[in-house]
């Protein structure tokens, strides 16, 4: 054989190899969804309370003993099965006893974030994310392309936040998905940006909700005078806490003063133009020279390869399927508004969550 022919064959060899990986990979991609829905299933049967409960590994047997709600026996057989995905994707371990006794099912660092009962789980989001209801606008996209519109509303009928204000079921798991996600950003937030936090004498939390994340943020630190603004209906919702204010208004009308402001997770919600309107109200709120405004957002890396990196693009389409406008920026499109909005500097800190830091300075600081 020729070095020629040599050649043309090793090409035709590694062209099928490429086309063969190629196929598995639309393959897993076609059934990605099946990892969501056993994961889902998990959450459901409370399998990692189960395991937590009994402080050890233990057997399939033993999980099955303790779900509840089951008219009839457990089917072992499809636990197994959903055990077995779940072992392979490292959500939970099996160990295989040397005396040949039943497989001993344990807990990783990642089914310790399915612990319902824990302050930091994910378990609230699991169920909201997977429901049918936050499904279906994912299948709308094709069709948002082709005639612009807002997904969830083709898949509803009406936006999100009126079939939250209409249904109390879907009101109730919605707003039990952000709370948790709330509860473990709030977290990363004290532990990763204390020397941001502790030079601030006055702080408004716009869109704040009932007011979660000040109230901890004013618990870690006394001095701080907080202000939870949000929707006048809102916080008339909202508990009493030790050094808060409860202010009800309009964040594109105005925004109470403050030495600083921070929003978590709002201007994602928002196209350009609404953003800028809010960071201008955010802008006259501060005082000049030391004012700040903390925005708490993902920063989609178009290269990135952090931990958390890839999970910007999937958020992006998210909030296709669930904003009404809202998307995921980069760090020069954060700029873009940022300038527009009256921050000409800016900073980005990184946190040990999804989100990060943007500690932005008005133009005459």
């Amino acid at each position: 054989m020729s070095s020629q022919e040599s050649g043309r064959e090793k090409e035709t060899i590694e062209l099928d190899e490429a086309r063969l990986q190629g196929q598995a990979e639309i393959w897993r991609y076609m059934f990605s969804f099946a990892d969501s829905m056993a994961l889902k299933s998990a959450v459901e049967l409370r399998i990692a309370d189960i395991i937590h409960s009994h402080g050890v590994a233990i057997t399939l047997s033993q999980i099955a003993s303790c779900i509840n709600g089951s008219l009839t026996s457990p089917d072992i057989t499809t636990l197994a099965r959903i055990m077995r995905l779940l072992v392979r994707r490292k959500i939970f371990t099996v160990h295989h006893p040397s005396d040949g006794g039943d497989p001993l099912y344990d807990l990783t660092h990642s089914s310790r974030w399915l612990l319902h009962d824990s302050e930091q789980t994910l378990a609230p989001m699991i169920l909201m994310e997977n429901h049918p209801w936050l499904i279906a606008p994912w299948h709308c996209f094709s069709q948002c392309v082709k005639e612009c519109g807002i997904a969830f509303k083709k898949a509803h009928g009406r936006e999100i936040w009126d079939l939250a204000s209409g249904n109390p079921e879907f009101n109730k798991l919605f707003n039990d998905g952000l709370a948790c996600t709330s509860k473990v950003v709030t977290s990363a937030i004290l532990s990763g940006y204390k020397q941001g936090l502790s030079s601030i004498e006055s702080l408004v939390d716009v869109g704040g909700g009932i007011g979660g994340l000040i109230s901890e943020i004013v618990k870690a630190y006394p001095h701080i005078k907080g202000v939870n603004f949000d929707l006048p209906h809102v916080v008339l919702a909202a508990p009493a806490y030790n050094g808060i204010f409860h202010v009800g208004g309009d964040m594109f009308h105005a925004i109470p003063n403050a030495n600083a402001v921070i929003m978590k997770w709002v201007l994602h919600d928002w196209g350009d133009e609404d953003c800028i309107k809010i960071l201008r109200n955010c802008r006259k709120a501060i005082p000049r020279g030391n004012g700040k405004v903390i925005i708490v957002e993902v920063v989609v890396k178009a290269e990135g390869s952090g931990v958390f990196d890839d999970l910007g693009f999937i958020f992006d389409l998210l909030m296709i399927a669930h904003s009404s406008g809202g998307k995921e920026r980069t760090e020069v499109e954060w700029k873009k508004i940022l300038e527009e909005g009256g921050f000409s500097r800016y900073k980005i800190i990184d946190i040990p969550a999804l989100p990060s830091i943007i500690e932005a300075y008005p133009d005459d600081q």
